[in-house]
This record gives C-alpha cells, structure tokens and sequence, in this order.
C-alpha cells in the first residue's frame, strides 16, 4: 500500500511541461507519484526530482488505471493536468476527434478520481482540475476541446456538492508556454512567440497557492490571463 507520514500528491501529465512544473512546485512538501503513459516518458522528471515515484499508466485503460490505483489508500492531493487539445470547426470534428478528446480531457478524469476517492476521503484531500479559458468560453475551431473543458468544470461543481470532505478546484489559465502550445500556434499558421504566454511556473505556482490554502477556506476556481511581456 501506498503510505507515507508526508502528503502524497499524484500528478498527472507530469512527464514534461505544467505537469513538470506542478512536479517542482510541490516536491519540497509532498511525497510525489508522477503519471505518464509509460515509466521511460517520466525520466527526466524524475533525474530531476529523484525522491519522486513513477506512475506510469494509460489513463484511457480503465482496467490499468484500476490495478495502479489499487494500493493507494491514502491520497491528500489528485493533480488532474494531463489531456489533449486536437482542434477543429464542428464541420472539420469527426465523431472519432469527439470522442478522443472527451475520453481523455473528461472521462478518464472522472474515472481516476471515482477510483481514488477511497484514498482522497481518508486523506479529506483536494482535486486540483487543469481546466482552460476553453473551460468558460468557446472560439471557433475550439468546439471539442472547450466541450470537454466545459464538462470538466461540470464535473468539478458536482464533485465538490457531493464529496464536502475534500476540496476541489478548478483552474482555468489562458494560453501556456508548452510545446502542446506550439503545436497548436502552427496550426494558426501563425509565428509563435512565448512572451504572449502564460509561463507553466506561473500556473504551477497557482496550484501550489491552492494546495497550501489554510483549510478554512475552499479555493474554488482560479482564472489566469497572460500578460504580453
């Protein structure tokens, strides 16, 4: 069983990018577990952050999500930040673009968490969501992602009436400096330029600002926007 006298915090997406970050932001007060796809995506989180466990799971395989789950009984922090942004006009959106972005950005989340509530009951722990601007308003193009974003914060609202032991909070920064986001600018056609992002040390930071929030207060939802540097 997973078990530690130090809070446990499990990270999703944390392999590179805001994941990493988070990673950081909480490796000096929290037991770390690092979630990937696979153990080799996570080596450099965790040359960097050695104290730090692997998670190495898909979080589509609810079976294997079931069995890496299984051992955890005591959870004080679930980072929800992995997911996926495939863009496109409602016309361009086939069913299958619908439903991969839906199975990872909001299913596979709701899934995890109900696997692990057990351990975050025990621990009165706190759901951090990584929602988006996407999860408070749409833009053409954007119509899946924002989908699964809007649904993620639904399910945030639902989780938080239903569980009042824990804390959840959902945070919608705006556009971040990752390579996820030059991926995305390229398919603007546009040139990209990281100083009209937000930084992943700034939305980590706001994570860390959650977590450490004295427990007399419920840190419900945090918006971010960039500031052009």
């Amino acid at each position: 069983m997973v078990t530690s006298s130090e809070p446990t915090a499990l990270i999703t997406g944390a392999s590179r990018g805001l994941g990493a970050a988070i990673a950081r932001e909480l490796a000096g007060t929290h037991r770390l577990l690092l979630g990937a796809r696979t153990a080799a995506a996570l080596t450099g989180t965790t040359a960097e952050l050695p104290d730090a466990h692997p998670w190495p799971v898909d979080l589509t395989d609810y079976d294997a999500v079931a069995r890496a789950t299984a051992d955890i009984d005591r959870l004080d922090v679930l980072v929800h930040n992995a997911g996926v942004a495939e863009l496109g006009t409602v016309a361009e959106s086939p069913a299958s673009l619908w439903r991969h972005v839906l199975e990872a950005n909001l299913i596979a989340v709701a899934e995890l968490t109900r696997l692990l509530l057990p351990a975050l009951r025990a621990a009165k722990g706190h759901v951090v969501l990584i929602n988006s601007g996407a999860g408070l308003r749409v833009a053409p193009g954007w119509g899946a992602y924002a989908a699964s974003k809007f649904g993620l914060r639904a399910f945030g609202d639902a989780l938080r009436q239903e569980e009042p032991d824990l804390r959840v909070t959902s945070i919608h920064p705006g556009r971040i400096d990752t390579e996820m986001q030059q991926a995305i600018v390229a398919g603007e056609h546009r040139d990209y330029r990281p100083a009209e992002f937000l930084t992943v040390e700034t939305v980590a930071r706001a994570v860390r600002h959650a977590v450490e929030t004295p427990r007399d207060a419920h840190p419900v939802e945090i918006v971010l926007r960039p500031i052009p540097r």
